[in-house]
């Protein structure tokens, strides 16, 4: 495998079959020391977190460092002067998370992805790598971590299929949320009002320019308040990791479709 990975890497690119091959090992790796974490966790419960730290070293290493990015870390927004009573700290999705979700054929050219609570742009990366987007956008509340995602789109040894990328460094209360976003991707970025506020423009947006519109929500908190709407309608279930906990909305992913009016 190792020899295979060096074989085809070309001009200091990755290219597509060790984007494949390279995915494959960090995914194996991942579940393995997932199931790993887990097992210890269950027999000696102290040792469940390094295992997992393990994990994400491993992910670093693997993914990460070859594909020349910095996504992994979790970052306080205390730390940045940035912690509000809605305000959510940044933890990055799993890169598998949208080739579980959405469908490759279901992305033509005119569609827009945008990822509000972008972060270190890690899911602004996947978007633009997997699929053929006609834009992807990234809406972030730090500056600092609007830069690192700035400095991984240019400093990616991807081959991005959609090369029109768009970070935004802005308050998402201040951004206005484009007439043709066609996929939002939402990790518990913000909740309360400001989700609400978010929403309501969000279905501005269709009202003024009818089109279809998938919503992808990691850790959906707010979904009583998205139903709540009459508009988004409910598609598909996944865990987002192993334990996911029924009664929680942690850790799972959900995935919903927003219809032009409500009720239909």
């Amino acid at each position: 495998m190792g020899l295979f990975l060096q074989a085809v890497v070309v001009g200091g690119e990755i290219t597509p079959a060790v984007e494949t091959a390279a995915e494959l090992v960090a995914t194996v790796v991942e579940a393995a020391l997932e199931v790993v974490a887990t097992a210890v966790g269950t027999v000696l419960g102290p040792l469940q977190r390094p295992c997992r730290w393990l994990r994400g070293v491993a992910v670093r290493l693997l993914f990460e460092r070859r594909y020349g990015v910095r996504t992994s870390d979790t970052v306080s927004l205390a730390r940045l002067g940035l912690a509000g009573e809605e305000r959510v700290d940044y933890v990055a999705a799993s890169w598998r998370l949208l080739r579980r979700t959405l469908p490759r054929r279901a992305v033509g050219e005119s569609d827009v992805f945008i990822d509000l609570g972008s972060g270190m742009g890690r899911m602004v990366l996947e978007a633009a790598w997997r699929y053929p987007f006609k834009k992807v956008i990234g809406v972030e509340l730090s500056g600092e971590l609007n830069d690192i995602a700035r400095q991984n789109i240019v400093g990616t040894r991807l081959r991005l299929r959609c090369e029109n990328v768009e970070l935004v460094q802005s308050d998402v209360l201040d951004y206005e949320i484009p007439e043709d976003v066609s996929v939002v991707f939402l990790n518990n970025p913000f909740r309360g009002e400001t989700f609400a506020t978010v929403i309501t423009r969000l279905l501005a947006t269709v009202d003024r320019n009818p089109r279809p519109v998938t919503v992808i929500y990691l850790n959906p908190t707010e979904e009583d308040l998205l139903l709540s709407t009459g508009r988004f309608h409910h598609v598909r279930t996944l865990k987002a990791k192993r334990k996911a906990r029924p009664d929680s909305p942690f850790d799972w992913i959900r995935i919903y479709t927003v219809s032009e009016r409500a009720g239909a």
